[in-house]
């Protein structure tokens, strides 16, 4: 009979749970990082700030972690969804103001050109539904589908269909958009 894996909760319960909140943070600093400065929030958020509310979230919600999944989804879990929340307070506060005088004449180098794709791809990944947005950036990142089922709830076939098909509405977004820029150039 194969063992199943186990995941240890952490010691939140110890007498010194400050102790343990850092360690945890120790061993995913680099991840939240990455997290924070994925999520692209302009001039408003700076990817520091973005830390500190998602290391405030963390704390807040650190008691309430059961370790029904690993340490590392949990934390991804909560910090996604810290920054999909920021960016919809954000969009709820955007006003539109008008562009004046942009230069049409802007040379770009071949590194400007694979660095504006990856912005393209990125402006595409964020204006996805929160759900697909969240399995898209964990799948990106390198988590398991099984990973990326504990954190949204789902089954792994359900992710696994969900990723396909988001990757498949991505190709096509960004195959319109460019089509659409070819032919207006």
């Amino acid at each position: 009979m194969p063992k199943q894996k186990t995941h240890i909760a952490m010691p939140i319960h110890e007498e010194e749970p400050e102790k343990a909140f850092d360690a945890m943070l120790l061993r995913n600093k680099a991840m939240l990082w990455h997290i924070c400065s994925d999520f692209n929030l302009g001039t408003t958020w700076s990817t520091e700030d973005c830390m500190q509310e998602v290391i405030y979230i963390l704390w807040r919600d650190f008691s309430q972690f059961e370790g029904r999944s690993s340490e590392r989804t949990w934390v991804y879990r909560v910090a996604t969804n810290a920054m999909l929340m920021l960016k919809r307070k954000q969009l709820h506060s955007l006003t539109c103001e008008p562009i004046e005088d942009v230069d049409k004449n802007i040379s770009t180098s071949d590194d400007d050109l694979g660095s504006e794709s990856l912005q393209q791809l990125n402006q595409l990944i964020e204006a996805l539904p929160d759900k697909e947005c969240m399995m898209i950036r964990a799948h990106l990142d390198g988590f398991s589908y099984k990973e990326i089922a504990d954190m949204t709830g789902s089954t792994v076939g359900a992710v696994a269909m969900r990723i396909a098909r988001t990757k498949r509405k991505l190709k096509q977004l960004y195959e319109k958009e460019n089509t659409i820029t070819n032919e207006s150039e």
